[in-house]
Parts: structure tokens; sequence; C-alpha cells
């Protein structure tokens, strides 16, 4: 429903609710955001919500920022990104939550994407932080076509969706070269993924544009309580 792919929900439930180790629910999760991406993107370029010409440019950006953000994995201090992520994804919340509700446009108004070197620009940092904090871009590029490019929320949303199964496939690729992706684990998640998928494809084409805007924000807002936490961790001092 919200183009995010579900992995920032599901890490946190399989780590903390099942006991799995954080080096099998990474992997895990990527498999599902890919199978939550193929179930969902069928149906939403189906009804024509997907953009998949915006697709294609801003996914190689994704892509390239993913190549340069594990380049500078080894230079860069993942907390203060941590902290940087959470402070944009608890602005953008807030604001997506109890304002900025005029700013997008409506699904049934004429449209056409703008400002694309915002777009490129912003998915090129949205891969590089999906890199290297391991988090989807969609958080990222959702607001960043709703708002940046004046995309209708609902066809940023379906569009983010078909991107993030592409980023999510190129990354799960290098767990699996490692025996990382341990498919006893994979196929139980896989089938309630697949059946979230049809199932939220379908909401999310009936539900109110405003009430999908405000669930969105409370999602990103979760998600920078877990990106300053985990950035927060690693600054406060050894007891």
């Amino acid at each position: 429903m919200f183009g995010i792919g579900g992995g920032v929900l599901l890490v946190p439930a399989l780590v903390l609710l099942f006991g799995v180790p954080m080096t099998e629910a990474v992997p895990a999760s990527l498999m599902c955001v890919v199978a939550n991406s193929c179930a969902a993107a069928a149906s939403y370029v189906d009804k024509q919500l997907a953009d998949v010409r915006l697709a294609l440019v801003l996914e190689l950006a994704t892509v390239s920022g993913a190549i340069a953000g594990g380049l500078l994995a080894v230079f860069v201090a993942p907390a203060m990104l941590a902290l940087i992520f959470g402070a944009f994804a608890l602005y953008v919340g807030v604001h997506m939550s109890f304002g900025w509700q005029r700013l997008a446009m409506e699904s049934g108004a004429a449209w056409a994407p703008r400002n694309y070197p915002i777009g490129i620009g912003g998915s090129f940092i949205a891969g590089g932080l999906s890199s290297l904090l391991g988090v989807g871009g969609g958080p990222l590029k959702v607001p960043l076509m709703a708002f940046g490019m004046r995309v209708p929320f609902k066809v940023a949303t379906a569009t983010s969706n078909l991107m993030v199964g592409v980023t999510g496939a190129a990354s799960v690729a290098m767990y699996a070269w490692h025996g990382d992706v341990k498919l006893g684990l994979v196929a139980p998640l896989v089938v309630g993924v697949l059946l979230g998928a049809q199932l939220g494809s379908r909401l999310m084409v009936v539900a109110p544009t405003k009430l999908l805007k405000r669930l969105f924000g409370i999602i990103l807002i979760a998600i920078s309580v877990q990106m300053l936490w985990k950035g927060g961790q690693s600054l406060w001092p050894a007891h």
C-alpha cells in the first residue's frame, strides 16, 4: 500500500519477536521485498498506476547510488547516517501526517513528472542510504516523487513498489552468493507476503489518498525512531 517493500517492518519483527539473527533476517526480508514487489507491481502496472518510464529512470540512479554507497561504506560512519536519515524521516513523517496534504497531486488530476534533477539526485542518495544502512529506498523515494516531482501519491507508491523489487533483487543476490539466504525461513514468509501484497494492492486503489498519506507518515515516524535509536546507540558513552 505504501511502496516501501515491508522490510522496515519485517526485520524488527523477525529479530525482536522471533529471535532470528540479523544475518538471516536481512536477506529473508529482502527476498520478501522482491516477492512483495512482484505481486503488487503486476497489479499496479495492469491498473496503469505505476509509471514504468519514471521507475526505470529513477532506478538507474538508485542502483548507481547503491554501488557508490557500497564503495563508501568503509569511510562513512553508519551511526551518523542513521541519525541524519532518522531526522529526515521524522520531519517528512510529521508533515505528511499533519500537513503537506495539499502539496501533493491527486490521482485524478492531469499531471506529469517534474524536477527530474531532484528525483534523480534524491534516488541516488536513497540508493546510497539503502546500501549503507540496510533500509529500502521507498521511505525516501515516495515523498521525493510525491512532493519533489509532483507525482500523485498513489502513483508514487505504486512506482516505488516496482522499484524496490529491482533494488531488493540486486541486494539479495549478494547474500545468496554467500549462502546467507535460508529457504526454510524464507518460504513461509513469502507465502504471507504474497497474500498481503495482493490484499494491499487492492486496498490501495480504493483507499482515500488522504488516509494513505497519514498512515504513511505514521510509518515514517516509526522508521525514524528506529534509525535515531540505531544511530544514537553507538554515540552513547559505554558503561
